[in-house]
């Protein structure tokens, strides 16, 4: 009984359809090949809309962000030319920082513009709750936060649910203080995965 299970399982489908695959593409001369999707177990592209909140913290005794370089000088706004950020800010339902987390933003921004407040983001938003738990979606993009009201950037992948995961997030600030550097900042991303 226990092995008709573990040989029904959705994983040992995968597992064996992968082996498969790479049986095929190691059995030949070429280094590779074209195939359907359905050949590792992806079955039809959903589309979905995600919407919460990014908490940049700056202040207090356990911040979510943390200066790794500040150039010399320093400039005259609080995130200077040249400055990079490393972060892992929660990501919640609302707006209120004890909101119910969903997960975490985790990676790099950098300061990359000597006349706006242009920053690149490099982070992955690492879910934590419900059917995306351990799922991940990862942006690379420009964010000119004083310029636009509304900054769209770029998702370029994804893990788990979000695989083969393309599409964009909007993101403006719902509250900041430019003196603590704490920033509230609601995104909406809109995301193609199979």
């Amino acid at each position: 009984m226990a092995n008709s299970k573990i040989l029904h399982h959705p994983f040992f489908i995968v597992a064996i359809k992968l082996i498969f695959l790479f049986s095929i593409v190691t059995s030949n001369n070429y280094y590779y090949q074209s195939m359907s999707p359905t050949i590792a177990g992806f079955g039809e592209e959903k589309f979905t809309h995600l919407h919460f909140y990014f908490h940049d913290i700056c202040s207090g005794p356990k911040p979510s962000t943390v200066y790794v370089a500040e150039p010399n000088g320093k400039g005259h706004n609080c995130l200077p030319f040249g400055t990079v950020v490393a972060i892992d800010d929660p990501l919640t339902v609302g707006p209120e920082r004890d909101s119910k987390l969903v997960g975490k933003a985790q990676g790099l921004y950098a300061s990359i513009s000597q006349e706006d407040m242009g920053l690149m983001m490099m982070m992955t938003l690492a879910f934590e709750e419900g059917v995306f738990n351990e799922s991940t979606l990862s942006i690379l993009a420009r964010n000119m936060i004083v310029r636009h009201p509304v900054r769209e950037m770029a998702i370029v992948g994804g893990t788990g649910e979000f695989r083969f995961a393309r599409g964009y997030a909007h993101s403006k600030f719902h509250s900041v203080n430019f003196t603590t550097g704490d920033a509230t900042v609601e995104y909406d991303v809109f995301v193609f995965h199979y």
